[in-house]
């Protein structure tokens, strides 16, 4: 295994126990049963700088992790899965949009991509894994999967100044592993 190989797996699982931490140490209530989970700023700051492999490395680890220590498998296999789907898509689209010059379009961009990534991974791909695996109506998931939905999108959307804020200093940090 090269050295770069290495690092990236060291700095990742670093990344998943930031998510962990962040999410179990700083809980926001924002519904009746729901918190921000502000590993999200973690994953987005890893989609930001090191691209799709370690946005989903630390999404769907970070998840895997957390629930394990909380409540068991309940309701991990979604989640999981769609904290995948969304790395991959803001690792991309965030990997194409670091450099742009016009702000306002950078920032719409990135909203958009939010935007349609949480849907997808929370609505569509969180909510038919739930649907299957506990054999309940596909809307009936979607509909109790809306309060993860407003609070995974608020926290995604606050993140993008934290990772550009980051960004420079993480580049410095580790410029063979980030994503230019």
């Amino acid at each position: 295994m090269k050295k770069r190989d290495v690092l990236f797996i060291c700095v990742t699982a670093a990344g998943v126990a930031l998510f962990v931490v962040l999410s179990l140490c700083l809980q926001v209530p924002v519904f009746e049963n729901y918190y921000l989970c502000l590993g999200y700023v973690t994953m987005a700051v890893f989609c930001y700088s090191f691209g799709a492999a370690g946005g989903m490395a630390v999404g769907v680890l970070g998840v895997v992790l957390y629930c394990l220590l909380i409540n068991g498998l309940r309701g991990m296999p979604g989640w999981a899965l769609g904290n995948g789907l969304i790395g991959l898509v803001l690792g991309i689209v965030f990997g194409r949009i670091r450099g742009m010059e016009k702000k306002g379009l950078k920032y719409l961009t990135a909203a958009a991509a939010i935007f349609l990534s949480v849907t997808a991974g929370i609505l569509g791909v969180k909510s038919l894994t739930e649907s299957l695996l506990y054999t309940q109506p596909l809307l009936l998931r979607v509909g109790k999967n809306v309060y993860a939905w407003v609070a995974d999108l608020v926290v995604l959307l606050i993140s993008l100044p934290i990772c550009e804020i980051m960004h420079p200093a993480i580049r410095k940090m580790f410029p063979d592993l980030v994503k230019e």
